[in-house]
């Protein structure tokens, strides 16, 4: 677990599923992600994420909020998806309930993450990919110290070549 001054990141339990169904049923939680279009896909999402747990000690973990133990998004670290400038690296991400929103959560739990990363695995850098259209999710990565590497932008090869998608750009945090 990660405890930091409002917030708890911890491995994904039974309780956080209903929450997490409900942010994946969110269109403006999901506008600029591969959607998880049925109970299924969330199933498998969440074994996926335990897999890397149990395998590498971290995940895209739970985060509740301290105050009132609510699920109120995911935030974590993974190891970089196949055929992505991030294979082979970690990667940082986030997902957060759109109640969760402009509160500073997903900057402190990203922070937290990127410290634990740091401070646990034996990595020079951590990264991060979004789309140029997601100004949200890179302008937290260049409030949390990530640089975009323009030359590792890239083709997200899961998606299909006409997906809006489609194109990714690639952030990178240096180990201090």
């Amino acid at each position: 677990m990660i405890d930091t001054q409002r917030l708890v990141l911890r491995p994904y339990e039974v309780r956080d599923r209903p929450a997490i169904l409900s942010h994946v049923a969110d269109a403006d939680v999901m506008r600029f992600l591969i959607a998880l279009p049925t109970d299924a896909d969330v199933d498998a999402a969440i074994a996926r994420q335990n897999g890397y747990q149990r395998d590498h000690g971290y995940c895209f973990w739970s985060v509740e909020e301290r105050a009132n133990g609510a699920f109120i998004g995911v935030c974590g670290l993974k190891p970089g998806a196949v055929g992505t400038p991030l294979e082979g690296s970690v990667e940082i991400g986030w997902r957060f309930g759109r109640d969760h929103w402009g509160r500073g959560f997903a900057r402190e739990a990203a922070s937290a993450s990127l410290d634990w990363g740091f401070a646990h695995l034996q990595v020079d850098r951590i990264g991060a990919i979004t789309i140029l259209a997601n100004t949200r999710s890179w302008g937290l990565m260049e409030r949390i110290g990530m640089v975009r590497d323009p030359a590792a932008d890239f083709d997200h090869p899961v998606l299909p070549d006409d997906s809006p998608f489609k194109r990714h750009i690639t952030y990178w945090k240096a180990r201090s």
